[in-house]
């Protein structure tokens, strides 16, 4: 079984930078295809960004592309979520994803996935 933490959340200014960081244990992350959602109170739960599973695809929302980029460690068991140029409408709880069975077409549905951490919030201010 795979668990995952997230990390790095808070609150900050609009404009700034923040890492959000996924740390996973049990086996074969490196078979997983990695991903990034987020909820915003009272809406869905959307998709941010994805890594394939030896990292060399990424996929990202249109909402953060250019801003946010996706990278994952193997050897560390980890996937981070660098944001950049924060927007209040950014706002949200991250939830970090693994899927067993990953291809770049699904990568935006949150039913591709398999493994959900329990969130970190993110606040951005105006």
């Amino acid at each position: 079984q795979v668990q995952l933490v997230e990390s790095g959340g808070g609150t900050v200014q609009a404009g700034d930078s923040l890492m959000l960081s996924c740390a996973a244990s049990g086996p074969f992350f490196d078979k997983l295809g990695m991903a990034w959602f987020r909820q915003a109170p009272g809406k869905e739960r959307d998709f941010v960004a994805a890594v394939s599973q030896n990292g060399f695809m990424q996929y990202y929302a249109d909402s953060v592309k250019g801003r946010f980029t996706v990278s994952r460690d193997n050897a560390k068991n980890r996937v981070n979520l660098q944001m950049g140029r924060l927007k209040p409408e950014d706002t949200a709880v991250y939830y970090c994803a693994g899927a067993r069975t990953f291809v770049g077409g699904t990568s935006r549905d949150p039913r591709t996935y398999n493994y959900w951490g329990q969130g970190t919030q993110v606040t951005v201010s105006s």
